[in-house]
């Protein structure tokens, strides 16, 4: 039984403004052609399918083609569930003809535990994968606010929603496979913060549940799991030293802080119960680079990738002594004729000239919604006393829409 894990797939994720479908499709066209390939029996999608909730006509063009494409090839199952980034009914809209072509959606959790334990047969009916396919757990699904509560109140019962959630699909999983009488693997999912888990600067990735970390331990995945396929963080990474927990890391990077990243895929063989990994390297399909320097610095650099005559996206940080008022000009001029395009620039030297602006370069794709809500307490001189019960206020607030489903009627 060969399995993909793949995740995080963002489609419709623009990076300063800048579309990038061209990307995402050079993606899934690879990712169709790997599966055929690699002769692939079920391809695992860890959440975060779309970059927003509402995704462009253009992005589900993308997601449904390619779901056709796998349809007809001769992988057995694909199972999708949501993440935190997507909207449950949107992706569960279609999910009953989406099941007649062996695509099963999982697109929230329900109080039928056997909605989310999947029995995934071959073409003669037997049994070979048992999944566990358990979307983005929101706040509203694993607690129940009370009045005068902590954070540490909330953040004890959203681990505790976690554990006993796993746990529960864990057991109805083991009950399945035992009352199979065969010993086929089972394979859970998430879409969740482990503990220790890595990432970078401009990822996009951002904390799940509002006014709390929420950190999972890989102790709450249960023992009869074979393997854990998740997605949340962009960085491919094992979970606490186990090489069968894992991120599969986004297909594309998200921000220039990725840009030097290896993208991949995890394919997981299963001898009966026992897997063996192997992690695909995905082709780049932009290339994005940051450069930092002086003007001296950053011209060399610039006259090298030009040299290359490839389309290479850029952001450019200066970092010199030489206070340069026409940087912009300057890069126009040095990039000019070349494949070379500039998406973003920043210029610490002017920032550091001004008093008490050292903000003046930043925009929106710079901060957060808690850094934004920060800054209108400074800009209206809110004393210190008030700050922690306004914070908490607007961080509730925050959850809520997070959690308000923008296509639920």
């Amino acid at each position: 039984m060969k399995i993909l894990h793949t995740s995080d797939w963002h489609i419709g994720r623009t990076l300063y403004g800048r579309k990038r479908y061209e990307e995402f499709e050079g993606f899934l066209n690879w990712l169709a052609d790997t599966i055929e390939t690699q002769q692939i029996d079920a391809l695992l999608v860890a959440g975060d399918i779309f970059d927003t909730s509402t995704p462009s006509n253009r992005a589900q063009t993308l997601y449904y083609r390619f779901l056709c494409r796998i349809a007809a090839s001769a992988c057995r199952h694909v199972v999708v569930i949501a993440g935190n980034h997507d909207s449950p009914t949107f992706l569960n809209a279609p999910k009953e003809l989406l099941k007649a072509l062996d695509v099963h959606v999982v697109g929230s959790a329900s109080d039928r535990l056997d909605d989310e334990v999947l029995t995934l047969r071959d073409s003669q009916g037997e049994p070979e994968l048992i999944v566990c396919a358990v979307p983005y757990l929101r706040d509203r699904d694993i607690r129940t606010a009370e009045a005068g509560e902590t954070l540490e109140d909330k953040e004890r019962k959203l681990l505790d929603g976690i554990r006993q959630h796993y746990a529960s699909v864990g057991a109805l999983a083991e009950q399945t496979r035992q009352s199979l009488g065969v010993e086929v693997p089972i394979v859970g999912m998430g879409h969740l913060f482990a503990a220790g888990g890595k990432t970078l600067e401009g990822d996009g990735v951002r904390e799940l549940y509002v006014g709390s970390l929420a950190h999972i331990s890989a102790a709450i995945f249960p023992e009869c799991f074979d393997y854990v396929a998740l997605g949340h963080l962009h960085v491919p990474q094992a979970v606490g030293g186990n090489e069968f927990i894992r991120y599969s890391g986004s297909p594309l990077p998200m921000g220039f802080g990725e840009a030097t990243q290896r993208k991949g895929l995890c394919l997981v063989d299963f001898n009966n119960r026992i897997p063996s990994l192997t992690l695909l390297d995905i082709p780049v399909f932009q290339r994005l680079e940051r450069i930092s320097g002086d003007w001296g610095q950053l011209s060399s650099r610039i006259a090298v990738l030009a040299s290359q005559r490839a389309s290479i996206w850029l952001e450019i940080i200066f970092t010199g002594q030489e206070v340069i008022g026409d940087l912009r000009e300057r890069l126009d001029e040095a990039t000019l004729g070349t494949e070379l395009d500039i998406l973003r620039i920043k210029n610490t030297r002017v920032i550091e000239r001004v008093m008490g602006q050292e903000r003046i370069d930043e925009t929106l794709d710079d901060l957060d919604v808690q850094d934004v809500f920060i800054r209108c307490l400074d800009l209206h001189d809110v004393p210190d006393d008030q700050r922690p019960d306004l914070l908490r206020a607007y961080q509730e607030t925050l959850q809520s829409i997070q959690d308000e489903d923008l296509r639920a009627i």
